[in-house]
């Protein structure tokens, strides 16, 4: 039996590439989340928690993407 190291090597280090971009994808999610719930009055605040809001929804929607394109990876369809 032999090992391709440069394989598993390559395998390992998207693996934590991916790993750490969907967490720090997630946590920025988290953190635009608040601000994009508070209740605000004016147009300049409005717009604000708007764009927070769609940053929040991005970064799941991100996270998301990724869960579903590994799932569809391990199951093969």
């Amino acid at each position: 039996m032999d090992i391709h190291w440069a394989a598993l090597g390559g395998v390992i280090g998207v693996s934590l590439g991916i790993t750490l971009l969907t967490v720090v994808l997630f946590s920025l999610g988290v953190a635009a989340q608040p601000r994009g719930d508070g209740a605000g009055h004016g147009s300049e605040r409005s717009r604000g928690n708007r764009t927070a809001t769609a940053a929040a929804v991005l970064c799941f929607g991100a996270c998301l993407a990724v869960a579903i394109y590994g799932l569809t990876l391990i199951i093969g369809g």
